[in-house]
């Protein structure tokens, strides 16, 4: 790995380009790993690899062919209200746990996996030009174990993988990659109760390094980039079982339910 922690260094995002369309079946690591030979990239010992959640949805058939969708008379009217379509709406509501807020023809869920955002996570972008919506992986964290294993089994190599999605944000406009799925790494940096250079004790300094590396993959696989994945190299990470779900603040701790 590289340097210490709190030591600066440079980091680098590389996009992995020519990753084939994934259909349902494929093999997400397949697929990555050989894109990586075509464009003679190889991972090495520190690389961290990022997935873009789509083509993760698409190999385990995780879509959902939007004429066959019956929305119900108040996923209708909802569309109706805001020029929305009602399929999408009502697959946003069957797969969520709760509504959180809807309103101005906005509606933020709590998904099965704990995450809240948008539409939970139903997206037509980058599916199929229409005609299917793209359902979040159903479990994002299996996934990324899933191909963590896979690349260190055929390449030898141990690196870590991120599972992304772009989501909004509570008092902030824009959105932001967050990662949903994490495997080989921890998801946090914690220096708590470690001195800043005035010798400050800190208290709360949990950073979110998972999130935040997840931001930097999504410079290099935006929505029109058509690479879905990246290396990141350079970043100092702790090995070791991680998972996404840790970043999800517990309803003890929850300010705002």
């Amino acid at each position: 790995m590289p340097r210490r922690s709190d030591e600066a260094t440079e980091l680098r995002a590389i996009p992995i380009t020519g990753i084939a369309e994934v259909l349902p079946g494929d093999s997400v690591a397949d697929a990555i790993m050989a894109a990586l030979r075509r464009q003679r990239l190889k991972l090495v010992p520190g690389d961290i690899l990022v997935v873009k959640h789509k083509i993760v949805s698409k190999a385990e058939a995780q879509m959902v062919v939007l004429d066959r969708a019956r929305p119900s008379p108040a996923a209708r009217r909802w569309a109706a209200r805001y020029k929305l379509d009602a399929r999408v709406v009502q697959l946003a509501l069957e797969q969520a746990r709760r509504v959180v807020r809807r309103k101005r023809g906005v509606i933020i869920t709590e998904t099965s996996h704990g995450l809240v955002c948008a539409n939970s996570g139903v997206d037509v972008s980058n599916v199929d030009g229409g005609r299917c919506a793209a359902l979040l992986p159903a479990d994002p964290d299996r996934a990324a174990r899933q191909i963590h294993r896979a690349i260190k089994k055929k390449l030898g190599v141990a690196a870590p993988v991120l599972i992304t999605d772009s989501f909004g944000r509570p008092w902030r406009e824009g959105l932001c990659e967050a990662a949903i799925g994490v495997a080989g790494m921890k998801p946090f940096r914690d220096f708590r109760q470690r001195r800043d250079s005035h010798g400050y004790r800190l208290r709360a300094s949990l950073e979110a390094v998972a999130d935040e590396l997840a931001c930097m993959a999504g410079l290099v696989c935006g929505k029109l980039s058509r690479s879905p994945a990246c290396i990141i190299r350079g970043f100092y990470y702790q090995a070791g079982p991680g998972s996404a779900r840790q970043l999800i603040r517990p309803k003890s701790r929850d300010l705002f339910r």
